[in-house]
């Protein structure tokens, strides 16, 4: 597998693991997790207007810009609950899995837009089909954008 390839799965098996950690009771959030989600889902709102991604008729800044705001805003979420975030490339998440597990797992797709953001600065394209993948597993129907309706408590 190539690296964005291993990013991209570790990203979906450390959200995964916290999503199922909540849903099967085992993770509850608390007050300042819930609102930190709700702010989280306030300062990524990606503006594309009802569209389905990957929005290939934008421009490639405003692309990648979207998904490297997530890296801050992740980082900015974790100081405040004064989680950590870990990688998650190579990794299994820890179990049981919560909201620390959840943002380290948003934030290595989060993370991967930055990359390609200072490529895209030296003139380096990043390859479509990768932002295309971290473009869907962000926003749209079933995706990070879509987080709340993923927590039953």
């Amino acid at each position: 597998m190539d690296a964005f390839t291993d990013r991209l799965d570790g990203a979906w098996n450390w959200w995964s693991a916290a999503i199922a950690e909540s849903q099967e009771g085992r993770w509850v959030r608390d007050a300042v997790e819930r609102q930190v989600i709700k702010d989280i889902g306030a300062a990524t709102n990606a503006l594309h207007g009802g569209r389905s991604a990957p929005f290939t008729e934008d421009p490639w800044r405003i692309r990648i810009g979207r998904i490297a705001n997530w890296a801050g805003v992740l980082r900015l979420a974790a100081r405040s609950g004064g989680w950590v975030l870990q990688p998650v490339v190579g990794h299994s998440p820890p179990h049981p899995a919560g909201m620390a597990e959840l943002l380290s797992g948003i934030y290595a797709v989060g993370e991967q837009g930055e990359i390609w953001m200072r490529r895209l600065m030296a003139g380096e394209l990043p390859p479509e089909s990768e932002v295309a993948k971290a473009e869907c597993f962000l926003t749209g129907p079933g995706s990070v954008e879509d987080l709340e309706l993923f927590f039953y408590d």
